[in-house]
């Protein structure tokens, strides 16, 4: 079943704010998915490359990783750590030597950017927030997914969101039929994913879209042609989000839209706590139409 939201800030005073509304948003819709849940929060855009990554040791994954990555990678490395997670800074430059080096380490990279930190584990949305401390994050922008767990298994790398180019991830509520076969086709351009979650070769079909030269808006147009079942998906990048349904548009979706920012939902009770939600303009996202906000 799964839940998804989206927050897209336009006032700038709400930004600090972000996490606690966005974890507001997807604690409500908790019964729609219990068994994991995950967060991408985006930031103002710094220098360098984020890599955020997890392990399910995280003591002895994490203690000296940085001053190892820096000896390793010959380039500054910082980091900060929440629970099962930590995120990475570093130079650009080093950030493709460093995924190899913490891969090789058995720790599972969640996502890379400029801008995005993604945070996901099993278990409740409620206790996801508490663990990584997301009400206290701050940002523009953000997407989450709470997940009823149908095609693939329980497992920390199941859970959304899925990113699979630097500051792009995506939420999904419904199920791909032609995803194995899309797989193939992405494999062969040299886009290849980690799971056997059809959400992420979703993903994958937009960032690749995207590394080709298409608009945002262009790359959701084209999963209405080449992903066949029923979708709702709600994309994030560096500039903002964007949402598009299938032709059928079986799985609920609600959208809300003030002079302080856009909001997206599963079901309109996740709006109920937004500010001035009762002046909002609020619709359903139309079948095989795409919305996306962007600064």
């Amino acid at each position: 079943m799964c839940g998804i939201v989206g927050l897209f800030l336009k006032n700038d005073a709400l930004h600090p704010r972000l996490g606690d509304m966005l974890g507001d948003m997807l604690v409500t819709m908790t019964d729609r998915g219990p068994d994991s849940a995950g967060i991408a929060i985006y930031g103002p855009a710094g220098e360098g490359t984020k890599i955020t990554v997890q392990s399910d040791t995280p003591g002895a994954a994490f203690d000296g990783l940085a001053e190892a990555l820096s000896a390793e990678l010959g380039a500054a490395v910082t980091m900060t750590r929440a629970d099962t997670h930590a995120v990475l800074h570093m130079p650009e430059a080093v950030a493709a030597a460093a995924i190899a080096a913490l891969e090789a380490r058995g720790l599972r990279v969640m996502g890379t950017g400029r801008s995005m930190e993604i945070f996901k584990e099993v278990g409740l949305p409620a206790d996801v927030l508490e663990r990584f401390g997301i009400r206290a994050m701050g940002g523009t922008h953000g997407i989450g997914h709470t997940r009823m767990a149908t095609e693939s298994a329980v497992t920390t790398l199941g859970a959304h969101p899925f990113s699979t180019a630097d500051d792009q991830c995506l939420v999904h509520n419904g199920s791909l039929s032609n995803h194995n076969q899309m797989r193939r086709r992405l494999a062969k351009k040299g886009v290849m994913t980690r799971t056997e979650n059809d959400t992420e070769v979703g993903a994958a079909y937009i960032s690749s879209r995207i590394a080709e030269g298409a608009t945002l808006g262009e790359a959701l147009e084209g999963t209405l042609k080449d992903l066949d079942g029923f979708f709702t998906f709600v994309t994030g990048t560096r500039d903002g989000f964007g949402v598009v349904r299938d032709p059928i548009a079986c799985k609920p979706a609600v959208m809300a839209e003030t002079p302080d920012y856009v909001a997206f939902a599963s079901e309109y009770r996740a709006f109920a706590d937004l500010p001035g939600i009762e002046a909002a303009r609020v619709w359903e996202p139309e079948p095989a139409t795409v919305y996306f906000w962007e600064r």
